[in-house]
């Protein structure tokens, strides 16, 4: 049975059926609708909005219904723009308590016609379930409040610049972290307009971030993407840190510090033109392979991604590597159920979790949770602090 949901909150419950707006008496049989919204929670419901990989609502309306959305769409904008101009905060209010019954049918009963469409026409994604799993942890990150104050961090507030960078975070960037899930064909999550910044925050003012528990548990891949590399090649994982392996099995040893060894390998590992990690582990030509066919890569993930041959093997490992990141921040959310603690949110390659003290003694466990992911285990590297900036190592 094809619905829509009538607010994207979790608190705010009503739904759109057959033509009418239920809040109480929910129906049985939800089936599809265009996108989750956290107030109908049903592992049986499948999104639209991820059959056509990210596409509006615009872009997915058959030719026959777009003059009619784009009617229902003025009204919508002028609505959100009356609540702009009032200063309703639609975090703090539901929706469908603000606007015209009439309104909510007819604006539903055209997303009921494009989802309908969308579910007539598109394919379902190989990769749907994890993009399903994806966009739920994402969206309930959303909706998590950061605890971003000034407090410890005077030392930050040297010069003019940094004032107003701290100003602008503070006061004036949002406290929420809003992920676009596609917002990169390889699938890195990037963060929409007047979301937080945490992808782009300067290392120096992470400090402003502090956990809304006590503790905040940084977990990243020891040579996360060199890792994914070995993991596809079907070579077995060095127990060690993967560039001090790398300076004794590829350098032989030679009088290298590990940061030269480092920049020495990925200035080869991702130039196209470069060969010289042919004859090693790292030859490229046995990946590309198994998961490129001259026209597109496949990831051993279910990603699909149109691209030409000197992309071809940047992509495979970059998005593989994503959708690990992702896939592990989705399970120990999972693990964290019936707890204070949360997965925090997403930077890259790592995942940060805000830990309660009651939970310290789950570490080792979530440990073993983020590097056993879908390909194998990964040596992780485990940090802990009060405040994003200063995370210390955890020998565990």
């Amino acid at each position: 049975m094809i619905f829509q949901t009538l607010d994207d909150k979790s608190e705010c419950v009503g739904v759109y059926v057959d033509g009418k707006l239920h809040f109480d008496d929910i129906p049985d049989s939800l089936s599809k609708t265009w996108k989750y919204t956290g107030s109908v929670q049903d592992d049986n419901i499948e999104y639209g909005w991820l059959y056509t990989g990210g596409k509006n609502l615009q872009e997915a309306c058959p030719d026959d219904l777009k003059e009619e959305l784009s009617e229902v769409q003025k009204t919508f904008k002028a609505y959100l723009k009356s609540f702009q101009i009032a200063r309703i905060n639609l975090r703090d209010n539901c929706f469908f308590d603000l606007v015209p019954s009439d309104f909510l049918l007819e604006f539903c009963e055209i997303r009921n016609k494009i989802t309908q469409h969308v579910f007539e026409t598109y394919s379902r994604p190989k990769n749907y379930e994890h993009l399903d799993r994806a966009y739920k942890l994402i969206h309930k990150i959303r909706y998590q409040k950061m605890n971003i104050n000034v407090d410890g961090c005077r030392g930050l507030m040297t010069t003019t610049g940094d004032r107003k960078d701290i100003q602008g975070i503070v006061k004036n960037k949002s406290h929420y972290v809003d992920y676009n899930l596609f917002g990169t064909v390889t699938g890195r999550l990037t963060t929409r307009k007047d979301s937080n910044p945490i992808l782009t925050m300067k290392s120096k003012l992470r400090s402003l971030v502090k956990p809304t528990n006590d503790w905040f548990l940084s977990l990243d891949y020891n040579g996360a993407e060199i890792r994914t590399f070995l993991a596809l090649s079907g070579h077995e994982q060095p127990e060690e840190d993967i560039h001090l392996w790398n300076m004794t099995h590829l350098y032989g040893g030679s009088p290298i510090d590990r940061e030269e060894a480092k920049v020495r390998f990925f200035s080869s590992f991702y130039n196209h033109d470069d060969d010289s990690l042919d004859d090693s582990v790292y030859s490229r030509k046995l990946v590309l392979d198994k998961h490129y066919n001259g026209k597109t890569v496949d990831t051993p993930l279910g990603r699909s991604i149109k691209v030409d041959s000197r992309k071809a093997f940047n992509y495979i490992i970059q998005s593989t590597t994503a959708d690990l990141t992702i896939d592990r921040a989705v399970a120990l959310d999972h693990f964290l159920e019936n707890t204070e603690s949360k997965v925090a949110f997403i930077v890259h390659d790592e995942i940060v979790l805000d830990i309660h003290e009651d939970d310290r003694y789950l570490i080792p466990e979530l440990k073993e949770v983020f590097q056993n992911n879908k390909l194998g285990s990964f040596r992780a590297n485990v940090k802990a602090g009060k405040n994003y900036g200063e995370l210390k190592e955890l020998k565990l």
